[in-house]
C-alpha cells in the first residue's frame, strides 16, 4: 500500500522559493540587526552595572550573561538545523537546505564561546579549566557534531547530495541535545540545575533574570540576522544563472549608484 505524501505547509510553501526567500529576508535583515544592537547594548549595560554581585561568586559571575545565552543557543541552533534538514529531506526545499548549511557555523561559534566561557568562570569557581564533566563533555560532543556536519557537507560537491548527508547527520545528532540538557538531573555534574525554567520556586533574583534574558533574546537576534545575510548570499550563488537573481542584483547596483 502506498502512503500519501506529505503536504506542504501554506507558509513553508510561500518560502520554499527562493526568490520569495531572498525577498523577504532582505526586509526582516535591518529590523533583527537593529533590535538585536538594543537588546545587546541594554543587556550588557543591566548585566555589567545594574545587576549587583553575587553574594558568593563576586563579580566573576557576570561571565553567565555571555555563557548561559550562548549554551542554549548552541542547542537551540542545531534544533533549527535538524529540523531544516529533516525538511529537505521529506519535501525536497532548496532553502531549507540552505538554512541547515548558514546555521551550522553559526552554532559552533556558539558551542565554543560557549565553551570558552565556560572554561574561564570555570577556573575561579572550580579550580580547573576542564574537567570531564557530563554537560562539558556533552557540550563538546555538540561542537564536533556541528564541525562534522560542515566537514561532511565541504567534501561533497553535488549540494543536493551534500543536504542529504547533512541532514541525516544533523538528526542522528538530535538525541546528545537532551542529554546536554538533562545531564545535570541524570549524572552528579559540578553544573547547577535549572535556574531560569523553574517558575514554580525562582532560583535567580530578577535583576540578574532581566540582564540574562535581554542577552539571550540579543543572541537569538544576531542568530537571525547572520543567518538570513548568510543565506541570502548562498541562494545567489545557488541561484546565479536564474534570471530572477540577475535582475535583482542590477536592480541592487542601481540603488547603491543613485
Amino acid at each position: 500500500m502506498k502512503l500519501p505524501a506529505l503536504k506542504i505547509p501554506a507558509w513553508l510553501h510561500r518560502f520554499s522559493s527562493p526568490q520569495n526567500f531572498y525577498e523577504i529576508s532582505g526586509k526582516l535583515i535591518p529590523w533583527f540587526g537593529w533590535a538585536c544592537a538594543g537588546f545587546l547594548i541594554a543587556g550588557l549595560y543591566y548585566g555589567l552595572f545594574v545587576a549587583p554581585p553575587d553574594y558568593q561568586q563576586g563579580e566573576s559571575y557576570r561571565i553567565m550573561f555571555i555563557h548561559v545565552p550562548a549554551a542554549w543557543m548552541s542547542m537551540f541552533i542545531y534544533m533549527v538545523m535538524a529540523t531544516a534538514g529533516a525538511i529537505g529531506l521529506i519535501w525536497r526545499i532548496k532553502t531549507a537546505d540552505i538554512v541547515a548549511a548558514c546555521s551550522a557555523p553559526i552554532g559552533a561559534a556558539f558551542t565554543f564561546l560557549a565553551l570558552a566561557t565556560g572554561s574561564l568562570w570555570g577556573k575561579p569557581m572550580w579550580g580547573a579549566w576542564w574537567v570531564w564533566d557530563a554537560r562539558l563533555t556533552s557540550e563538546l560532543i555538540l561542537l564536533f557534531l556541528y564541525l562534522g556536519f560542515i566537514a561532511l557537507q565541504a567534501s561533497i560537491e553535488d549540494p543536493r547530495n551534500a543536504a542529504r548527508a547533512g541532514a541525516v547527520l544533523a538528526l542522528v545528532g538530535v538525541v546528545n541535545i537532551p542529554i546536554i540538557h538533562y545531564s545535570v538531573e541524570w549524572w552528579s555534574t559540578l553544573h547547577q540545575g535549572a535556574t531560569v525554567t523553574r517558575f514554580d520556586k525562582p532560583s535567580i533574583h530578577l535583576s540578574m533574570l532581566i540582564p540574562l534574558l535581554l542577552m539571550a533574546m540579543a543572541f537569538k537576534l544576531y542568530y537571525a540576522t547572520s543567518l538570513l545575510m548568510r543565506a541570502r548570499n548562498e541562494v545567489l550563488l545557488r541561484e546565479q544563472n536564474s534570471r530572477w537573481v540577475k535582475e535583482a542584483v542590477e536592480k541592487e547596483s542601481m540603488e547603491n549608484e543613485s
